[in-house]
């Protein structure tokens, strides 16, 4: 088959254009407003940008006007991800409702906050890894109607990892922290099974890229 988006003349019953960037992890934010309210919201458009230094971004949809966890970022300058694995799914749907700004996510879905080293909002205590984050800028996108999207890009200043999920090789065992990622429509998966492919190599003019895909480049 064959469709144009702006014409969305796919003839199925669901546009299948989020079901092809796939899976999606996904960027479980939290962030405090000015008033030092706590907030907790999902988004299942996120990647990393780079590893030195290691930047994240996270795209989030206005529908009209901008999300509390934009105005957020941009006002205070600080952000939390926090991993989230299958055991929190639960939790992690219930804090992707709307509400309003003065309501606490964390209390609303019964998880703890802990406190953070180098930035204000909070940890997700439960969540087994979470990356402190600074803002860098917001890239704005056109899109149609009332709708626009907001890019966030943060600089990652401090990364948590829970012990017990670091194996003996110093690799993060994810078969056991199962994270959570989107998939299309309402769908989700989660990373059961992990296998290693060892990068091509033209030659040994390659040895310093080959490090860096791999993760043991410094």
């Amino acid at each position: 088959m064959f469709y144009e988006p702006s014409k969305n003349d796919h003839g199925l019953k669901r546009p299948p254009f989020k079901s092809i960037a796939v899976p999606r992890p996904i960027a479980w934010i939290s962030t405090l407003s000015e008033d030092g309210v706590p907030n907790l919201a999902p988004f299942s458009q996120f990647s990393n940008l780079g590893f030195e230094p290691p930047y994240i971004m996270l795209t989030i949809n206005q529908h009209g006007k901008k999300k509390d966890t934009v105005v957020n970022i941009e006002r205070t300058g600080e952000f939390v991800h926090n991993m989230v694995p299958l055991e929190l799914i639960e939790q992690m749907n219930i804090t992707g409702g709307t509400f309003p700004p003065e309501v606490d996510e964390f209390e609303l879905a019964g998880l703890t906050k802990a406190p953070a080293r180098l930035v204000k909002p909070y940890l997700v205590a439960e969540s087994p890894v979470q990356l402190e984050c600074k803002y860098v800028q917001t890239v704005h996108l056109p899109a149609g109607g009332a709708n626009a999207i907001d890019i966030i890009i943060g600089l990652v200043v401090g990364v948590h990892i829970k012990d017990e999920f670091i194996r003996e090789d110093g690799k993060l065992d994810i078969e056991r922290i199962r994270p959570v990622a989107r998939m299309g429509y309402s769908d989700y998966t989660t990373v059961d099974k992990v296998f290693e492919m060892q990068a091509y190599s033209a030659g040994s003019g390659a040895n310093v890229a080959l490090e860096g895909i791999t993760g043991v480049y410094k």
